[in-house]
């Protein structure tokens, strides 16, 4: 794969990006289904950014991600995988929509919604090798699973109900966590020993057109499903050590809210470059976030290829 900063197909701006949303809304198609929406949850920006809360997913120590490593580093010798060689798009991921609402029909979403999930999703990883086809989609009315948070046993009882397909797979949640998140995910080194858990849970106001506002254009998706293919938030391990275990994206101290672009948290000779604000394994706001950098891609395939065997 050629090095070259992978974007979102077809963003010159980041004014740019809500495009294809604009023309879907005012063409009606997601007329409906945002109005229903808007009826429930709005995500408070304010108090996820003082309680330093958007993702759910771990963030490992310095000793827990070094151990992880070394363990990825020992299987992925055994088994290289000649990443440059891979096109475009070569790698398709199943993904079966799993759709939580209440027994009042919040939590509600329109196919027009999950399709234009599915766009922006497949618009963020354009450029890299990964596609993502949606295979079904299902909908649960359940109270317990509409709210089910973080480690909960309505989450463990809904995603034993629900999960399809194998470690290859990808199993796609919506509800309404709540607790200042917007969504979290499983990374691929855990299926193994926790299969039934696997996938990535998101936030229902967070898909195209909901009321999550500044997180409301789909990229909550975006960020878990990179996760899920094994990338870290792009301020793990702050400004020392081995970072995100990517070399190409900057060293950043803690994570960026809204879109400060210009940032430098980490500075010296051992943390060139700028905070990574744009990127999606950041906490920006969606009309800041556009990109992957090639190494994000690279360790992608080669973690999600090691184990979940894509």
């Amino acid at each position: 794969m050629p090095l070259v900063p992978l974007k979102k197909k077809g963003i010159k701006t980041m004014k740019n990006k809500n495009n294809i949303l604009s023309l879907l809304i005012s063409a009606g198609l997601l007329a409906a289904s945002s109005a229903s929406i808007a009826k429930e949850i709005k995500f408070d920006h304010a108090i996820s950014e003082a309680k330093g809360l958007r993702c759910g997913t771990k963030t490992f120590t310095a000793k827990e991600a070094e151990m992880k490593e070394k363990h990825f580093q020992t299987l992925r010798s055994k088994s290289p995988v000649d990443v440059q060689s891979m096109a475009a798009g070569s790698i398709t991921i199943d993904v079966y929509m799993h759709v939580i609402t209440d027994t009042s029909n919040n939590g509600a979403l329109s196919q027009n919604t999950i399709n234009a999930q599915m766009d922006v999703l497949n618009d963020a990883y354009a450029g890299t090798p990964f596609t993502f086809n949606l295979v079904s989609t299902d909908v649960t009315a359940n109270n317990s699973w509409y709210t089910a948070g973080h480690g909960s046993s309505a989450e463990a009882a809904m995603k034993a109900a629900l999960r399809q397909g194998d470690a290859s797979d990808l199993n796609f949640y919506t509800n309404n966590m709540g607790g200042g998140l917007l969504g979290w995910a499983t990374f691929p080194s855990d299926y193994a020993s926790d299969p039934l858990n696997d996938g990535v849970v998101v936030l229902v106001n967070t898909l195209p057109g909901g009321s999550a506002a500044p997180y409301n254009e789909g990229d909550t998706a975006t960020h878990e499903v990179g996760h899920w293919l094994g990338l870290y938030h792009t301020f793990q391990g702050g400004c020392r050590g081995n970072g995100d275990y990517v070399v190409d994206t900057p060293k950043e101290r803690s994570p960026a809210y809204g879109c400060p672009i210009g940032r430098d948290t980490c500075k010296g000779k051992r943390a060139p470059g700028l905070d990574p604000v744009t990127n999606f394994m950041n906490y920006s706001d969606d009309s800041c976030m556009y990109e992957f950098t090639p190494g994000q891609s690279d360790r992608a395939v080669q973690l999600s290829s090691t184990y979940r065997g894509l």
